[in-house]
């Protein structure tokens, strides 16, 4: 089997426990058998530590409801969903980069959103933060903006978050819609796969290597609403 985990947190100068981390963005009625296996394989690897998993999901509403034995107080999960904290969150500190950039995520309503967006993104470039995290927070943001809105074109993405730089020249245009050459297209696409689907196969980093720039931007297109990688590139040739 082949497991991704989407976070793990070791103890350092301390006897443990360990805590692996999985993120639900959609619901799943799998998801916490999935993080039992992910625990069980860790600590299968590592049998003299103890190993706790933490789920975390968008909504409240896509908990999954089984193994109910395995979130009890003793149980080996703790599950939280965003939805119960970062509204009220935002709300007491609408100024806190860290929870801004959350925001699409948790406003429903995207006329409200576009209201507030010119003020998130504010948040995120004028808060003295060191620019290596500003530049991530920026281009997270970028991103849901980009997939809340797709109706919009550049330009009015650019209008709605009174921008003085371009859309176009800012890094989330540039990494996913930006034009360009071949070879910095199949970049970008192996980059996003990853981020989504995790370490890519062989055969799929060849296929999008050989690909024209119609293909790439074809699958670049697609992205946003691929299920899995072979759902977007194509299965594996024998």
């Amino acid at each position: 089997m082949e497991r991704r985990l989407d976070g793990i947190y070791e103890p350092d100068g301390h006897a443990g426990p360990v805590y692996v981390v999985e993120f639900q963005g959609q619901s799943a009625p799998s998801a916490c058998y999935n993080l039992l296996a992910k625990i069980g394989l860790y600590g299968e690897a590592h049998p003299d530590r103890d190993v706790l998993g933490v789920g975390v999901l968008l909504r409240e509403r896509d908990g999954p409801a089984f193994p109910s034995w395995a979130r009890g107080t003793d149980g080996p999960l703790r599950v939280t969903a965003l939805d119960r904290f970062l509204t009220d969150w935002l709300a007491r500190e609408p100024e806190n980069p860290f929870v801004a950039v959350f925001a699409p995520l948790m406003i429903d309503q995207e006329e409200e959103l576009r209201a507030q967006a010119p003020a998130l993104w504010r948040t995120v470039q004028t808060d003295p933060l060191a620019p290596e995290v500003r530049d991530v927070l920026a281009q997270v943001l970028e991103f849901w903006f980009f997939e809340r809105f797709r109706g919009l074109t550049a330009q009015e993405i650019w209008a709605m978050l009174s921008l003085v730089t371009p859309i176009q020249e800012t890094c989330a245009y540039q990494s996913i819609f930006a034009e360009g050459e071949a070879k910095g297209k199949a970049n970008t696409l192996k980059r996003q796969l990853t981020r989504c689907f995790g370490t890519l196969p062989t055969w799929a980093e060849q296929r999008i290597d050989a690909a024209d720039i119609e293909q790439l931007d074809a699958w670049l297109d697609g992205i946003f609403d691929a299920e899995s990688l072979a759902a977007l590139v194509g299965p594996e040739r024998e």
